[in-house]
């Protein structure tokens, strides 16, 4: 294996290492990025690590300033709102093709991502917050399913960089007692089998409204002062931090 191929191998690690930690919050939102104690952390040498923050840097994850150094993307009340509005639009572009182009075996995998995800316990224990992360990883399948015969990589990069940064948002909130109101199989039983009528307007109404329930309950969580990160400060920070 040449040096050169053994270089791009170690990015290449050192990059998807620090994008987990970065999307599953164990670099929070707003932290300040020390490329020596990331090295002494990981285990990559500096270039490797350098060359990692500059491809999150082009992600969104990680800002770039000269006098500050790297820092971990912050988060606010005004992104996690601007983030599902294009999130929604640009899913619905997805899910508009894929239901064009989608064939008998495009529709059988929907179903069976479906049926596992339904039959996959949302919630360990007794309570209201979904702590399993299998069922994520399941329900992370059945979005991807239902957009799956789209035939834009453009399109399908964009919905995969918004899923990979309304991630960080769901991480934060996977303390919160989820509304009894709320009804998620229904959404997803709804979802579904609108998908499969190709009935579009139905579907990406509903597909829009399911994105902006799980933000208005975040918000609303937010709005009541609780502390989602484990941390000192509240899951969302003020704009006017934000900006700075």
């Amino acid at each position: 294996m040449s040096k050169g191929t053994i270089r791009k191998s170690l990015t290449s690690t050192a990059y998807e290492r620090l994008r987990e930690d970065v999307l599953s919050c164990i670099l929070k939102p707003g932290q300040r990025l020390n490329i020596n104690e990331l090295c002494q952390k990981t285990g990559f040498n500096l270039s490797a690590v350098r060359e990692a923050l500059s491809k999150l840097t082009a992600d969104g994850l990680v800002i770039a300033d000269e006098k500050r150094g790297y820092s971990v993307a912050p988060i606010s009340v005004s992104e996690l709102r601007d983030l599902t509005r294009v999130r929604a639009e640009i899913e619905n572009l997805c899910l508009r093709r894929s239901m064009t182009l989608g064939d008998v075996v495009w529709e059988g995998a929907v179903l069976s991502a479906y049926h596992i995800m339904t039959n996959t316990r949302r919630v360990i224990g007794e309570g209201a917050t979904p702590a399993n992360e299998s069922w994520w990883v399941t329900h992370r399948n059945y979005h991807r399913a239902l957009v799956s015969a789209c035939d834009s990589p453009w399109l399908m990069r964009l919905r995969d960089q918004l899923y990979a940064q309304s991630e960080r948002y769901r991480i934060l909130g996977t303390q919160i007692r989820m509304s009894k109101a709320r009804d998620v199989e229904r959404e997803h039983q709804d979802i579904t089998e609108a998908v499969l009528a190709r009935d579009a307007d139905r579907a990406t109404g509903l597909m829009a409204a399911h994105f902006e329930m799980t933000t208005h309950i975040l918000l609303q969580a937010d709005e009541e002062g609780a502390d989602l990160t484990g941390g000192e400060a509240r899951m969302l920070i003020d704009d006017a931090v934000a900006q700075n």
